[in-house]
């Protein structure tokens, strides 16, 4: 999948999760979407540019990918 359609729809996810009010649960909510519905290979693609410096992404999207990221990367620790 292209890195636009993954950003495009990260962005959509944290678009559905911005009316929370409570911010921190609102990337939680974000992170756990993408970790739930996206396979391995979608998530490190979308790893992968978040470190390459993440065009496109959303604030939202942004924090919650770096969330996901650094709780999979202690997770294989």
């Amino acid at each position: 999948m292209s890195v636009e359609r993954l950003v495009q729809m990260a962005n959509d996810i944290a678009n559905f999760f911005a009316s929370d009010p409570d911010h921190a649960a609102a990337v939680s909510g974000v992170a756990t979407h993408i970790r739930r519905y996206w396979e391995p290979r979608m998530r490190r693609q979308i790893h992968a540019h978040l470190d390459a410096g993440g065009a496109g992404l959303s604030d939202l999207a942004r924090e919650a990918v770096r969330q996901l990221a650094d709780a999979e990367h202690a997770a294989a620790r």
